[in-house]
């Protein structure tokens, strides 16, 4: 079989299809695989890596999808890539057809098997592509949050607590409530607690 992997067109998008390791591997099992020239640049590989993987480099998509049997990609197509899809063709990569009319329409008109990361099953119902992509969404979750809240980003800083207001009301409307130690009688009469082994209970419902 011949994989072919295009340059990545959608916007934002820097990942690849294959990275040269994959291409050596699909060698090893008697596949051609076909690049197109500096589709990894963005990610850190350059054509030569992907020749010495065993890859052939092609100078454009065009050239990718007409030669190629199968077309590994990371997004969906987009809609000058469907038009050069044709009958018997198979794609693999991310689709998100039910969000997409347009995209279902065009790849069902070209007559390709297309194969979404996202549908694949396991034996046990599991998603094992799925699966990854989306531990890499929540760990940079926490990052692309956390630049979100930067001042310069328009974050808001939040007020500090106002003495006087209990904190069991300020945590209830925080969504949690804490449990007050027996020795919160020596507490200053102001709806603090003890410093002395604090818990934090379920969220009040």
């Amino acid at each position: 079989m011949r994989v072919g992997v295009p340059k990545e067109v959608k916007s934002h998008e820097n990942r690849v299809g294959l990275v040269p390791a994959a291409a050596e591997e699909f060698g090893h099992h008697g596949h051609q695989v076909i690049v197109e020239s500096e589709a990894g640049r963005e990610i850190g590989f350059s054509d030569d890596d992907y020749r010495a993987a065993g890859a052939e480099i092609a100078p454009d998509a065009k050239v990718v999808f007409a030669t190629a049997d199968m077309i590994v990609k990371v997004k969906e197509p987009q809609p000058a890539e469907v038009d050069m899809m044709r009958p018997g063709q198979i794609l693999f990569t991310c689709l998100h057809l039910a969000a997409d009319r347009r995209l279902s329409e065009g790849l069902m008109r070209s007559g390709a098997t297309c194969i979404a990361y996202e549908t694949v099953t396991d034996p046990y119902g599991g998603l094992p592509l799925l699966a990854p992509m989306s531990e890499v969404a929540g760990r940079m979750s926490i990052q692309v949050g956390a630049h979100c809240l930067e001042k310069e980003q328009g974050g808001v800083r939040h007020s500090p607590r106002r003495r006087g207001r209990s904190r069991t009301r300020q945590d209830r409307d925080l969504g949690r409530r804490r449990i007050r130690h027996p020795c919160c009688a020596h507490g200053d009469g102001d709806g603090s607690f003890c410093n002395r082994d604090r818990q934090i209970a379920p969220p009040i419902e």
